[in-house]
């Protein structure tokens, strides 16, 4: 305060340790008392005496509600507070026996277990709100680009059988997936799980989405119960494999992706396993043949580090809002969300049903390599549905391929994007509908099999199936338009160089709705990551990014026009290895109710011809390409357009 501002750091702290604590018991008589003055709180008027804080000394505890004054400052303490003065600083706390004392009284007074429209949105809200804190702790304390930077991540609460009740909004794709991996581990390490340990899984049979998307599941414990999940997916920038940045475009088995696994605990009872972190992302990965590690583990396991930092901060904030409601009110709450959106999922379908006629609702759509995904949706009266996906193409060989938790991610998406009500997605959503999906199918593949463009292709087209079935929306442009580009690690003198990898979407024009214009140049469906700043990916990566626009009239035309796709030109400073893995290069987008197909993407290499004086040779890379690039090439991503609704 004023001039008493000079302490170093860590003083303060240690000060506070070594000092004699003196409550101001009885402020009238206190050298530092000024007077008593009336303050309205919530909750009424309140008497508060005014101290002069040049007449406290070290030590002085002084309990709110209370005003302290110096020179140039103005301290208020609350009610619940108190400040304790040291040789330099004033330090406010809040004082957890009055606190714990009065929010059990607020809790038996605010709400009970029973339904209640106001505390039904209060507890929405709140729980949205932990699930934002929690990536709020992710972004800050991460290191990589792509998730500090992108915010390819994402962070949810679960309830005590692992079904998700609240998240932030942050990647569809990861979050309608998650309770599958909440579920699995509850299965998995039943009656293995005590205070302390955390989880870490990737693997696709085990609710994983693709490999760079590792989940990290902390159990918050009470009385040696689980009582509620809370749980982080990020998506990390090279987890090895046989190409930087861990998306390649050429890979035909799963362990060609990266490091992969079922589960381990990367806690153990509090203590970090930094050992068998290491063997999942150095060791494993290259026993197989053509592949690395991580070509970064420091980013990597810093990341890692931030997931379990931003679960522990969920942990907090859930314990914090039992305190102040109660254990027994707070889940009951949880239960109520779920109910309240199924009974708007239910209320959806029925009113499609009634729109329809009863008849049953169907859609397809193709692949750019012609696999087919095939829907057909029956509804009952009461609004319980099947959503059949039998006729979906037979698994592939290469890496479109989508594990289920992909079709329940884009399910529950769709249906809560059709849903008009506010609620925050949540497995409610999912309680009427009935999924089938036929086994070693496109959308339900072999546990070896590749998965990485299933996760970023084959996710998006679902969507575009899902609500042109329902007739919602046009397609969008069903990519995610995967770039990778990166260096490997060596080993020189029995030394490690690290390498390094860099990912990034980008973004296409959004499918038109019954009244409504697609965005133009946005993440759709299943990605809402940012793109990466122009200043950072320069000042971090060998490149130079020339253009970065719209493209324009990609658009399909109608009564309501498809949005614009992008065009993102990028040089290449050094030699590195690039990948491809996109989508809607073959087939376009397809229009609705008479809406025409907005633009198909395209992939260019720009290769310099040597001793031409800067002239270039343009490439077609199709669909998904691995390449080498050499110092002044450059790599231009053209993406798709929206599809257009209604005729003109």
């Amino acid at each position: 305060m004023g001039a008493q501002t000079e302490a170093k750091y860590g003083e303060v702290h240690d000060e506070l340790l070594h000092l004699c604590p003196a409550p101001v018991l009885c402020p009238a008589t206190h050298p530092a008392f000024v007077e008593n003055v009336s303050v309205y709180f919530r909750g009424g008027l309140r008497n508060a005496a005014i101290f002069k804080l040049d007449r406290l000394a070290p030590g002085d505890i002084v309990a709110g509600p209370a005003i302290i004054l110096d020179a140039h400052n103005t301290v208020l303490v609350e009610p619940e507070w108190r400040a304790t003065v040291t040789s330099s600083q004033l330090v406010l706390e809040r004082d957890s026996a009055v606190f714990s004392a009065s929010t059990e009284k607020r809790s038996c007074r605010r709400a009970t277990t029973d339904l209640d429209p106001i505390q039904l949105s209060v507890f929405s809200h709140r729980f949205m709100a932990i699930a934002e804190q929690m990536g709020r702790t992710l972004e800050k304390t991460s290191t990589s680009t792509n998730i500090k930077e992108r915010l390819d991540f994402s962070c949810a609460l679960f309830d005590p059988t692992g079904n998700l009740v609240a998240n932030a909004p942050h990647i569809p794709v990861h979050l309608g997936s998650m309770s599958h991996a909440v579920q699995f581990q509850l299965k998995q390490f039943a009656g293995d799980l005590v205070e302390g340990d955390v989880i870490l899984a990737n693997h696709p049979q085990a609710g994983g989405s693709h490999l760079p998307d590792i989940t990290i599941i902390t159990p918050v414990f009470k009385d040696g119960v689980a009582i509620f999940f809370v749980a982080s997916r990020g998506h990390h920038s090279d987890i090895g494999g046989i190409s930087p940045g861990s998306m390649p475009s050429t890979s035909k088995e799963l362990f060609q992706e990266g490091a992969s696994t079922m589960g381990l605990k990367i806690v153990k009872r509090g203590v970090f396993q930094e050992a068998d972190v290491r063997r999942f992302l150095l060791e494993e990965p290259a026993n197989h043949p053509e592949c690395t590690g991580t070509r970064n583990y420091r980013d990597v396991l810093s990341d890692l580090k931030a997931q379990i930092a931003a679960n522990h901060r969920g942990i907090t904030l859930l314990r914090a809002l039992c305190l102040e409601y109660g254990l027994d009110v707070v889940q009951a709450y949880m239960s109520h969300i779920q109910r309240t959106a199924e009974a708007a999922v239910r209320a959806l379908l029925v009113e499609t049903r009634r729109r329809h006629g009863g008849s049953r609702l169907c859609g397809s759509d193709s692949m750019d390599d012609g696999s087919k995904i095939s829907l057909t949706v029956t509804i009952d009266d009461d609004g319980s549905s099947v959503f059949d996906f039998s006729g979906t193409s037979p698994e592939v060989y290469g890496n479109i391929n989508a594990p289920p938790s992909v079709t329940y991610s884009a399910i529950i998406y769709c249906l809560r994007c059709m849903v008009q009500s506010e609620l925050p997605l949540n497995q409610g959503c999912l309680a009427p509908v009935q999924v089938v999906i036929p086994e070693y199918s496109l959308l339900s593949p072999s546990p070896t099999a590749a998965v990485v463009g299933g996760n970023v292709l084959t996710s998006q087209r679902l969507c575009d199936v899902i609500l042109s079935t329902f007739g919602a929306a046009a397609a969008s442009q069903g990519c995610m338009n995967n770039l990778t580009f990166g260096v490997p690690a060596t080993e020189a003198s029995g030394s490690r160089q690290e390498g390094w990898g860099y990912y990034e979407t980008i973004a296409g024009g959004h499918g038109a709705g019954p009244t409504w214009n697609g965005q133009s140049g946005v993440h759709t469906h299943m990605t809402n990551t940012r793109i990466t700043d122009p200043e950072i990916l320069e000042r971090r990566y060998p490149v130079i990014l020339h253009r970065f626009s719209l493209r324009e009239n990609t658009g399909g035309k109608g009564r309501h026009t498809g949005g614009d796709g992008c065009v993102r030109d990028i040089e290449f400073l050094q030699g590195m290895s690039v990948s491809l893995l996109t989508e809607r290069r073959v087939f376009s987008p397809p229009g609705l109710a008479g809406g025409e197909h907005g633009a198909r993407g395209a992939n260019l290499w720009k290769r310099r011809l040597p001793g031409t004086g800067g002239d270039f040779q343009v490439l077609n890379l199709g669909s998904k390409n691995t390449f080498f690039v050499s110092p002044g090439d450059h790599v231009v991503v053209m993406t798709p357009g929206g599809g257009g609704y209604g005729s003109v």
